[in-house]
């Protein structure tokens, strides 16, 4: 049985305080030149979970070699890297131009993706389509201050998950998976699936567990949707954003006219190599190897998870 103070050390990370901090950036002619720049953008990206790109031409091309300096573009079902509108190509709330409530990508996926960049190319005739940012790490500790016993729900009960939107589509993870991951080494909270439209029927689940856990997933959307905690804004040509898709939780408000947008997904383990490091340096990276659960590992390459 888990508790609540087995789980209660959370991933290193600072909440963005709108308030009071300005948005993490960096400029594309320094990412595209400079690794230390690379590695400054990596940071910012991990500490505060998102970060905006300045100065991105307005072209797919740039914005995908933009990702490239991170890692390869990621393939899935979507193709890899994205150039889309909202014409429903995919069966999918994304190719539309309907509001999206905030959520987190590929949950249906057994590893999904951890980083994922957009770049509003163009905007004509409408308006809206505002993003939206939600930290998920910080709600998830708000969740476990007030009701500890919800937390406990949403790491012990596991759930299915699927794409079936296509034909030719029918994607699952390889096993059913929670709502809140803890790390096994570290004992964190460092993964979260959160995505009400890709949540498949559960029928293994006895009718209290049900309750639990429908209670448990109320409260963390009614935290998830307190207007502090959303940050808000209206993309534009030549400003990309990336953020961490296992921590913050993204979506858009409704908007008319015709977008286009590009993009795409970079794996977990890729884009970990490259900040452990570029911040760490490749001698001390293997001499760390094995060092997960190691008392010091937290002061090493492998606190970066």
């Amino acid at each position: 049985m888990v508790t609540a103070g087995q789980v209660s050390n959370k991933r290193d990370y600072r909440i963005f305080n709108a308030k009071t901090d300005s948005y993490p950036e960096v400029e594309f002619e320094k990412v595209m030149f400079n690794d230390a720049s690379v590695k400054d953008w990596l940071e910012k990206i991990q500490t505060l979970g998102f970060c905006f790109i300045k100065g991105v031409p307005i072209d797919p091309e740039a914005t995908k070699a933009l990702i490239e300096r991170i890692a390869f573009v990621r393939h899935t079902h979507y193709g890899g890297f994205w150039d889309f509108t909202a014409d429903l190509t995919f069966k999918d709330t994304a190719y539309t131009n309907e509001s999206l409530g905030v959520h987190t990508d590929n949950t249906y996926f057994t590893d999904p993706a951890r980083l994922q960049l957009f770049h509003l190319l163009s905007h004509t005739d409408g308006s809206g389509g505002e993003s939206l940012l939600v930290d998920g790490l910080a709600a998830a500790s708000t969740l476990l201050k007030r009701h500890p016993e919800y937390y406990r729900t949403l790491i012990q009960v596991r759930q299915p998950w699927h794409a079936s939107g296509n034909e030719d589509v029918c994607i699952q993870p390889s096993s059913m998976a929670p709502v809140f991951s803890i790390h096994p080494d570290r004992g964190r909270l460092y993964q979260i699936r959160w995505n009400n439209y890709d949540r498949a029927p559960k029928s293994d689940w006895p009718l209290e567990t049900q309750k639990q856990w429908y209670e448990a997933a109320q409260c963390y959307d009614d935290i998830l949707n307190e207007r502090r905690r959303r940050i808000q804004t209206q993309l534009q040509p030549g400003t990309a954003l990336i953020f961490d898709n296992w921590r913050m939780m993204h979506g858009r408000t409704e908007f008319t006219g015709k977008r286009r947008m590009c993009g795409g997904y970079v794996n977990n383990d890729d884009y970990i190599s490259r900040l452990r490091l570029l911040s760490y340096g490749r001698e001390e990276v293997l001499n760390s190897l094995g060092s997960q659960n190691h008392p010091d590992a937290g002061k090493g390459p492998y606190s970066i998870i």
